[in-house]
């Protein structure tokens, strides 16, 4: 059972964050040579990236929602009337 909702947005934002620092860290443990300018565009590319992903699943899941309804989010009960008030004569 999920405990909550898939948000593919943030798995593109942390994957393209992960590369960055397994960039730098191969830099840093002098497995291969890295300008500093290098992880900028991956960076920046990975976050505008991951904003296009999080708007469309954004507008998928409102196209969703408003098309059927589901378990998750019931239609709120009617509700019932008060009989312990009785009205003003």
């Amino acid at each position: 059972m999920l405990r909550h909702e898939f948000q593919p947005g943030r798995l593109v934002a942390g994957t393209f964050l992960t590369l960055a620092g397994i960039i730098y860290v191969g830099d840093a443990g002098d497995a291969w040579e890295t300008p500093w300018f290098v992880v900028i565009p991956i960076v920046i590319g990975g976050l505008c990236l991951a904003a296009a992903v999080a708007l469309m699943t954004r507008g998928i899941r409102r196209r969703r929602s408003t098309a059927t309804p589901t378990k998750a989010h019931p239609a709120p009960p009617d509700p019932a009337p008060n009989s312990s008030r009785e009205a003003p004569h």
